[in-house]
């Protein structure tokens, strides 16, 4: 077995973490992934400014504090923290004076290189964990890597540990489990939990500890934290993660392709849940890309409607912008809500419209936008004010994937004593039609889907990608009576980005009859979710059924626009989409009903 913790789950997580995991308790590596498709559009123009930079200064800093105490208990440090400048990080580390051996992981960088974003600021191949393996078979003390995948971090280390080979597929694809579990800090102990509230006083009280991963030779794990740390590992909490920022069913890295609808989990002790099971096949041919490109400019005013006639005000308000704003930027007003009537507080009877714009001239939503918005001070609706005064454009950048062979791509490791490596290629490839889903936004749609776009009265397209059936034998969709209730009474919920796609995932928490799952397994359709969140109404839909997780995940296509850089959304990473999600009431069965034969969850 291998003890991998985890110290960041990305570029801005607690400075003290490092220092946190190497003093509390025993570790054989200690991982962090710094990483994200925003994070590395900041990368990008940091190196405009000085191109010696591009790697995530924080990790340097946190080095510099702990080495010394990571070399005295022999823990190994692995990180993406490179960046697009693996090279210039290391080189940094060594120049502290300390003894560690560093290596770092190259070949991800293909700015310049991807014939279909010529001018990209920013295009990394996402790499994946030999190449982290062998630098740690080397001798290496720390790792960096610019761009691989976030759990290749934490894979890389548990290869070079058990010796796993290229076609060691349901290892690798339980490590990846594993790694996803942990990469991301805190939110596998507690962290943007919806079932927060059943955490203990004490658990919510004190910092959440960080996650470590227990992994053996077959692949399984045990995912805990260390002792006297906040925070709580659960099944539940664990689903949480799992059920974050996926796609489907088949999670494709470059190293294995894993199957999530394998996965089984059980809590076996107290902070301590069990991942078996995981099965993998062989990766795609082909390498994701993230891509940044500089998009152009934005900005925004923030307008507050008070009191009576609110959409009155709002229509009058931009009615008079409309006639007054130039032809040419894209603009985008808020959605707002109406106060409570006989607030006792102005903010209460308070709303906030915003107006955002974009323009590929900074000039076209500078003073062009916010004079005709102030010069309404004194001419508009009663009780205009606004949140800020003015602000100056700022930039803004769009991500797309790309997908490039993998001979574009080499993994090459650097090594402590200069030599460098390659890493081979893997022996097999998925078939084509295992990738399409990730290669071309095309996916078979199955029976499931057909159905529903039958009965979809938008006549908007809706699929349903890799639809997993539920197990022979499931207890029938409850029938009768149902009642008007929150969502969130009967589910948690868990939210986030992948570009311009919005994945929530939707679970029964443990503890709940299983009818619930079987009424959520059959009722979570595509138009069932436009109608639950009006604002997907006209996005197409993917919708997988994972009944071992006791949920669903549902990918929202272009929700989020070209992506977090870019969005004008009130949410631009859907970290809140989950919450709003069980906010919403729906038609629940009586016998599911909290205050029928159970009680609600939160």
């Amino acid at each position: 077995m291998i003890t991998i913790g985890n110290c960041s789950g990305f570029y801005g997580d607690r400075f003290s973490a490092m220092r946190d995991m190497l003093e509390g308790g025993r570790l054989d590596v200690l991982t962090g992934d710094y990483l994200a498709e925003l994070t590395m559009l900041i990368l990008g123009k940091d190196t405009l400014k000085d191109p010696t930079t591009g790697y995530a200064k924080t990790f340097l800093r946190q080095v510099a504090d702990s080495v010394d105490l990571a070399l005295q208990r022999d823990v190994k440090i692995v990180s993406n923290a490179g960046g697009l400048n693996p090279a210039g990080l290391a080189a940094a580390i060594e120049a502290l004076g300390t003894r560690a051996k560093v290596a770092y992981v190259d070949g991800d960088d293909l700015r310049g290189r991807l014939d279909s974003h010529p001018d990209a600021l920013t295009a990394n191949a996402y790499l994946g964990a030999f190449g982290i393996a062998h630098a740690l078979d080397a001798g290496a003390d720390i790792v960096v890597t610019g761009r691989v995948t976030d759990a290749s971090v934490v894979v890389g280390p548990a290869i070079a540990h058990h010796g796993w080979k290229r076609d060691s597929y349901d290892e690798l694809a339980g490590a990846v489990v594993a790694g996803h579990v942990i990469e991301c800090g805190t939110q596998a102990t507690g962290g943007n939990f919806s079932g927060f509230l059943t955490m203990s006083p004490q658990a919510r009280a004190r910092p959440l500890g960080f996650p470590v991963a227990e992994i053996a030779v077959d692949g399984s794990s045990i995912i805990t934290k260390q002792d006297e740390t906040g925070g709580t590992v659960t099944v539940d909490t664990v689903t949480a993660q799992l059920l974050y920022e996926i796609q489907g069913p088949l999670y494709l890295g470059p190293d294995v392709t894993t199957d999530l609808t394998s996965i089984r989990l059980q809590e076996v002790g107290i902070d301590r849940v069990a991942i078996t099971g995981v099965t993998g096949t062989p990766p795609p041919a082909t390498l994701k890309v993230a891509v940044n490109s500089l998009g152009g400019y934005r900005n925004s005013a923030e307008f507050v409607l008070t009191g009576p006639d609110i959409d009155a005000k709002a229509a009058w308000l931009r009615d008079q912008l409309d006639a007054e704003l130039p032809i040419g930027p894209d603009y985008t007003w808020s959605t707002y809500r109406i106060p409570a009537p006989d607030s006792p507080t102005e903010e209460g009877a308070a709303c906030i419209l915003r107006l955002s714009a974009r323009a590929a001239d900074a000039d076209a939503v500078g003073r062009a936008l916010t004079a005709p918005a102030i010069e309404l001070a004194l001419a508009s609706y009663p009780g205009f004010h606004v949140t800020a005064p003015p602000g100056r454009p700022s930039p803004f950048g769009i991500y797309k994937a790309a997908y490039v062979r993998r001979d574009r791509a080499p993994e090459t490791v650097h090594l402590p004593d200069g030599s460098t490596y390659e890493v081979p290629s893997p022996l097999a490839y998925a078939e084509a039609s295992r990738t399409s889903a990730e290669t071309s936004r095309t996916s078979a749609e199955t029976s499931r889907a057909s159905a529903e776009t039958s009965r979809a009265s938008t006549g908007v397209t809706s699929r349903t990608t890799g639809a997993t059936p539920r197990p022979t034998g499931a207890t029938p969709r409850p029938t009768g009576a149902t009642s008007r209730r929150e969502l969130g009474e009967l589910v948690y919920a868990r939210s986030g980005d992948k570009g311009g796609d919005a994945n929530l995932g939707l679970w029964v928490p443990q503890g709940r009859p299983e009818a619930s799952v079987e009424w959520l397994l059959d009722t979570v359709t595509p138009q069932w979710v436009r109608e639950l969140l009006p604002e997907a109404e006209d996005l197409a839909i993917d919708i997988t059924p994972l009944p071992h997780l006791r949920g669903v995940n549902i990918v929202i296509h272009d929700l989020l626009g070209e992506g977090v850089a870019a969005s004008t959304r009130f949410d631009p990473q859907a970290k809140g989409l989950g919450e709003w999600a069980r906010s919403r009431f729906v038609d629940m069965p009586l016998n599911l009903c909290p205050d029928g034969t159970s009680e609600a969850i939160r």
